[in-house]
């Protein structure tokens, strides 16, 4: 598959990435192992998992742990989330000065109901006025560094309640760098279809550049909203649970080559054994084995590899275990082309969205919001 006209590189600021393509932070997921495995199929800019901003602030270990970067990644990049302006510009400044960080991108599409209740997540796109002063704070803290700053939303809390048009001319006008438009309300979650229409009309209405997320699951749907929305790039998430070498077949599709045929389980078991080893080299042998195991269904899925091996590989806590193991799989086995195209990661049903008490009554806030809104929990 080739595409006719290969897309510009994406520009951010002064920093350029050559293939447009970005990988989506997915909790306990892109860790700095992940993050090298993906960087070493094909070219992009892979971000850390999210972080919030007051565990910068505060220097919360486990915080400042995940800002782990493998030798590979050539720009550090960190997504942060927050919901107070002061400190997202405190955090902003921490990042680029102490850690060296190249990009900050900030999250706004976390729909999970501890978050939006206390008004935060995706609920916060809805108070325009906060979401200016929370992007102005961090790109003036980001710019004697350099450092562009890049928001990513959803199209709305519900289909009466859509931000993503408001999000981009605030975005635009406070100086953000890009915007990323997940094609899906809060309502939805992960149910359902994209709406790459609505990424087709924020480009159309922003000057700034646009990346669209949502039902990316091979290298031609990429080129796909590319081309039918005219979006600068595409932001990748559970397309890439289990299979890597997405980002291979991106890098090809996105610059005109062939993209090369789908791996073996053989050429498979050797990516989850490179997988493993980097986890190990990060956390050590054995906790990177029992990190690993979450990531065994997703490499196998649609395989033909018998449930006691799979089940025996849930359970590894050693490379010698491992390699025993995976010597088992039939490398001759073909890759299922039936899971090609198909949902992968987490789906689920529409989900009602709760917001605080009044909320949607005025597109402005009062006071500060309830500290309970900056929560950990990823998404978007």
């Amino acid at each position: 598959m080739t595409t006719s006209t290969m897309p510009a590189p994406l520009r951010l600021g002064d920093l350029e990435v050559p293939v447009p393509v970005v990988l989506a932070p997915m909790a306990g997921v892109t860790n700095a192992a992940f993050r090298q495995l993906c960087a070493e199929q094909g070219a992009g800019l892979y971000v850390c998992e999210m972080i919030t901003s007051r565990g910068i602030v505060e220097g919360d270990r486990s915080s400042l742990a995940m800002l782990t970067f493998s030798g590979v990644e050539t720009v550090r990049s960190v997504q942060l989330y927050g919901i107070d302006p002061d400190t997202i510009g405190r955090a902003v400044a921490i990042l680029c000065d102490e850690h060296g960080v190249q990009h900050v991108d900030l999250n706004f599409g976390c729909p999970v109901p501890k978050v939006t209740r206390k008004g935060g997540g995706a609920a916060l796109p809805w108070k325009a006025g906060l979401l200016g002063r929370i992007l102005t704070s961090a790109v003036a803290a980001a710019e004697p560094y350099g450092v562009p700053v890049t928001m990513k939303t959803r199209k709305g809390i519900d289909d009466d309640h859509l931000t993503f048009l408001d999000a981009g001319r605030v975005a635009e006008d406070t100086g953000c760098a890009a915007i990323a438009l997940h094609g899906r309300t809060a309502v939805q979650h992960y149910s359902g279809q994209a709406d790459w229409a609505a990424i087709g009309e924020l480009k159309a209405a922003t000057s700034i550049p646009v990346l669209g997320n949502g039902d990316i699951w091979e290298a031609g749907d990429a080129v796909a909203m590319m081309e039918q929305t005219g979006c600068d790039g595409v932001v990748v998430g559970r397309g890439c649970l289990g299979r890597p070498w997405l980002f291979r077949d991106l890098a090809a599709a996105l610059t005109g080559q062939e993209v090369l045929t789908t791996p073996t389980l053989g050429e498979v078991a050797a990516v989850m054994r490179r997988h493993a080893e980097l986890l190990g080299g990060w956390l050590g042998e054995e906790r990177g084995c029992i990190e690993f195991r979450k990531h065994v269904a997703w490499y196998l899925k649609g395989f033909a590899a018998g449930s006691a091996v799979r089940s025996r590989l849930g359970t590894v806590s050693s490379y010698a275990a491992l390699d025993a193991l995976l010597a088992e799989l039939d490398p001759r086995e073909p890759f299922p082309v039936s899971e090609l195209g198909r949902p992968r990661g987490r789906q689920g049903t529409p989900k009602r969205v709760v917001v605080p008490e009044g909320w949607l009554d005025s597109r402005e806030v009062d006071g500060a919001l309830d500290p309970a809104a900056e929560d950990a929990t990823s998404g978007g």
